[in-house]
């Protein structure tokens, strides 16, 4: 037992060493210094928020198992990063944009949606075996955090890891299929962003409305920035966290009340306290979208929720088994199924509208990477495009939690 016993048992030391690694990540990731460019060229800046807790847990300098620091984040940070996320959608703007614009973002989320299920079904009746898993262990559990990813974000993603309950091998496992599927496709948009006449050509599309879209979403960003005060700030952290606290205590009525009640309904985890403070953190940033609240963005409203964010993902981290990552290899080709799915959905419906190649990268890396890599997409294209990946993106975070809650939900009933 002494062996396992880690050598920073404090979690204020954890904390320390977790919030000194971020920093590391994010000044080393924004260098100008040619090592750094190039590793940064190849190595995501999110694994490394991942993996670098991963290993101090494996070294043993750390125990996931050991600490409150995730409980914490997971409860508190999480909700209140949703909120932030959500506070700033501009539903108005999005609509602006255009049916097609958002008529691909919506089939990119249906891709992902029907797309687990899909690669299940398929991996499963070659490899019946992946089936095998009991509990916390069963696949579909951990494939359902990947939906949360790919359909809205890191904070989405941990919430289906709550509400589904995988456990930290399996997740780990997970992590790793989401960062290489999603950014070996990210790769392909990129590619293609720099030349996306063939592609615009074979889907017939109308590339005019795009650069009319690049106008107005221009006139809109200077139109809300600014640089943020004391008081904007106490009031992003107060709206965060007061949301936060007031989920609590809906979830403190609602899960018992269902659990009581509707005992029935625990398969759909209507009893679970978390997934009604998720619900009602998310519900609530969408009602506040439409109020005076949705100008802190301006002020930094989801740049302060991807603080918090970036913190759960440290703390996720150093609950990972490293050793258990390559265990399984046709994880993998779930994941690779997964994405052809997503692809071959949205691309028959771009061929359908006659939509443009810009839409159809955004609208899916929108879903797939979230708010860190679609404005990288969008900005591919033109460079004061990139805001339409950050709105877009933005409502992959709203609709993250739904989405991914609903695969989780199919993927269940085929592993049953």
């Amino acid at each position: 037992m002494e062996e396992s016993t880690p050598l920073f048992q404090n979690d204020a030391v954890v904390f320390g060493l977790l919030m000194a690694t971020l920093a590391f990540v994010f000044a080393t990731s924004s260098s100008r210094h040619p090592f750094w460019v190039k590793f940064y060229t190849y190595v995501p800046t999110v694994l490394l928020c991942y993996f670098i807790p991963a290993v101090f847990n494996s070294l043993g300098w750390i125990s996931g198992e050991e600490s409150s620091l995730y409980t914490v984040a997971s409860r508190y940070l999480l909700p209140a990063s949703l909120v932030l996320f959500t506070i700033s959608i501009d539903l108005k703007g999005i609509l602006r944009l255009g049916p097609k614009a958002l008529t691909m973002f919506l089939a990119g989320t249906v891709g992902i949606v029907l797309g687990g299920p899909l690669a299940l079904l398929t991996v499963g009746w070659i490899h019946p075996e992946i089936y095998s898993g009991t509990g916390p262990d069963e696949l579909w559990r951990g494939l359902a955090t990947i939906s949360g990813s790919w359909i809205g974000g890191g904070a989405n993603q941990t919430a289906m890891l709550e509400v589904f309950g995988a456990s930290p091998s399996l997740f780990a496992q997970m992590i790793a299929v989401d960062v290489l599927v999603a950014n070996l496709w990210m790769a392909f948009l990129l590619y293609w962003a720099a030349k996306p006449e063939k592609l615009d050509k074979l889907l017939k599309a109308d590339t005019r409305a795009i650069y009319e879209l690049r106008d107005r979403i221009a006139k809109f960003r200077e139109g809300i920035m600014k640089i943020p005060s004391l008081k904007d700030t106490m009031l992003i952290l107060g709206i965060g966290f007061g949301v936060t606290g007031f989920s609590h205590f809906a979830a403190d009525f609602l899960g018992p009340w269902f659990g009581d009640n509707f005992p029935e309904l625990d398969q759909y985890s209507l009893n679970s306290k978390f997934f009604w403070i998720v619900v009602i953190a998310t519900t609530a940033g969408l009602v506040l979208s439409f109020t005076r609240a949705r100008k802190l963005e301006g002020a930094g409203a989801s740049r302060m929720g991807s603080v918090l964010l970036y913190v759960l993902v440290a703390t996720i981290g150093m609950q990972m088994d490293l050793g258990a990552v390559l265990d399984n290899p046709i994880f993998f080709l779930i994941g690779i199924l997964w994405m052809f799915f997503h692809i071959l959905i949205m691309s028959f419906v771009a061929w359908m509208i006659k939509a443009p190649f810009f839409y159809v990268a955004v609208g899916s890396q929108a879903n797939v990477g979230g708010a860190a890599s679609a404005p990288i997409v969008a900005s591919a294209f033109d460079a004061s495009l990139a805001p339409v990946g950050v709105l877009l993106a933005v409502l992959g975070y709203a609709l993250g939690t739904y989405g991914a809650y609903l695969c989780g939900l199919l993927m269940q009933s085929i592993y049953g």
